[in-house]
């Protein structure tokens, strides 16, 4: 069954077109795989000692781990959801900026962030989506982020999907390894976000359910435990019957905006402006 959000992205240009094709792919056609996706996609930056040691120096995981989550989304969200031209874009481009710049991180560290945020949504849908992402799907995602990662100032960014795949399979032949920052970032990250689906005590199952959508690299790299094969075949089931019974259901109609769920950290909702850490608390 074609969706509403399916037949314009096919009338759009990839290249032209491309934020509006993202958007449409994160708050209409592929909205809950994308959100997870970015979420496993956190675990793989953390994989590389380089990222999870500035991480864990900053203390902001171990103090707030959930509305440093919430920063991080509603900040890519703002930029997606309204364009990088608009006010809020541009508020929220320039925060995320400012944030990155007052610390000394390596371009090779921000190129590979941005090649997860492009491919494991991709990879994600591919094997759990209501359908794969179509070639002129996946040519506008990485077009989208590689404007993204130009305005954020990464350099050498390549010009083609397959060159920037190349970088990121490349980084985890050779950067993926264990280091005590990875591990400590990694479970606070995992248990917040097992806390999103159960209660604190039901995590001693939550956590190899976690770990079985992550391969033995990743895990290796984050001194998680490996799951029984048992489980990681469950789950496997679990998704593909979730994908079944999705591509009977009618699809989505009305867009799931990220910026417009209501979230602890910010009863009252949020300032684009307030979002994130700053040298002298916020304005």
């Amino acid at each position: 069954m074609t969706s509403d959000a399916g037949n314009q992205i096919t009338a759009l240009d990839p290249l032209a077109d491309c934020q509006e094709i993202a958007r449409l792919l994160a708050t209409c056609e592929f909205s809950w795989d994308i959100e997870r996706a970015l979420e496993f996609a956190l675990f793989r930056t953390y994989a590389l000692p380089s990222i999870s040691g500035l991480l864990d120096r900053t203390g902001e995981f171990a103090r707030r781990p959930r509305k440093r989550y919430d920063d991080t989304e509603l900040i890519l969200s703002e930029i997606l959801e309204n364009g990088f031209d608009s006010e809020r874009g541009r508020l929220a481009l320039a925060r995320m900026n400012d944030m990155h710049g007052r610390f000394r991180i390596a371009n090779e560290d921000m190129l590979y962030v941005l090649s997860t945020f492009v491919f494991e949504p991709i990879r994600w849908i591919d094997r759990f989506g209501r359908r794969p992402m179509t070639e002129h799907e996946k040519s506008a995602w990485f077009q989208y982020h590689r404007e993204l990662g130009r305005r954020m100032g990464i350099s050498d960014i390549p010009s083609d999907r397959d060159g920037l795949e190349a970088v990121n399979r490349d980084v985890e032949a050779t950067r993926f390894r264990y280091a005590d920052s990875n591990q400590a970032v990694g479970a606070v990250t995992r248990d917040l976000l097992l806390s999103f689906y159960m209660p604190r005590w039901l995590f001693g199952i939550g956590r190899p359910a976690a770990h079985a959508f992550m391969d033995a690299p990743l895990l290796q790299a984050m001194g998680f435990s490996m799951p029984p094969e048992w489980l990681r075949r469950f789950m496997m089931m679990a998704m593909g019957l979730r994908r079944a019974v999705l591509r009977r259901l009618p699809p989505r109609r009305q867009p799931r905006r990220l910026t417009e769920i209501r979230r602890p950290t910010y009863p009252e909702g949020h300032r684009v402006e307030e979002l994130g850490t700053f040298r002298c608390g916020p304005p």
